[in-house]
């Protein structure tokens, strides 16, 4: 992760399983907000950064990873378009190609002048090119088909796909990677 400032350090949240709260997003807090936390006993500090805070009279290692004191289910997946994104793998649903987030859009599968709604089942990631093309047309007027019928997605899809997606490797410090890499088969020497 090389030398950051403390002001841009994060802290990894685990639920209280050992596993990261959310994927996609990656559940990070501030290095504030996890050191209130730490010190109002709400969560349990896993590791700690080689950095020191002080206060007048003490000195608090600012922690980097952290997890919950009780199990946190969720139950649903907020409707945002970062995670249409993650639900469609950052595949433009239309042409199948994978794009990064800045360049995407989304589309509505019925068209709103249409009486299509803003809804996990009617949205899809597409490319700039394809949104343009299809204009104000259904898939099938525009001449093009969808990779997979739009869906809501539960926490467990969307982490999947998250952790399908994630290319973290410049931002995760390397006390998280045995909180967030476990499953993976270890290779053999």
């Amino acid at each position: 992760m090389g030398h950051l400032a403390a002001t841009e350090l994060k802290t990894l949240v685990l639920n209280a399983d050992m596993q990261p709260l959310s994927w996609g997003p990656l559940s990070v807090w501030s290095w504030q907000d996890a050191l209130v936390a730490v010190l109002q006993e709400r969560v349990h500090q896993v590791c700690a950064y080689d950095i020191e805070v002080h206060s007048a009279s003490r000195a608090f290692r600012i922690p980097s990873v952290v997890a919950l004191k009780s199990f946190h289910v969720r139950k649903r997946v907020s409707f945002t378009r970062y995670h249409v994104f993650l639900r469609d793998r950052m595949r433009c649903q239309y042409c199948g190609r994978t794009f990064q987030p800045r360049d995407l859009t989304f589309d509505h599968v019925v068209p709103r002048s249409r009486g299509g709604k803003t809804t996990w089942d009617n949205i899809v990631t597409c490319c700039h090119a394809d949104n343009l093309k299809k204009g104000a047309k259904t898939p099938r007027e525009a001449g093009m088909r969808l990779l997979r019928p739009p869906f809501e997605p539960n926490p467990h899809q969307l982490d999947m796909a998250a952790k399908g997606c994630a290319d973290h490797s410049e931002t995760l410090h390397e006390t998280w990677l045995d909180f967030l890499y476990w499953d993976i088969a270890l290779l053999e020497e």
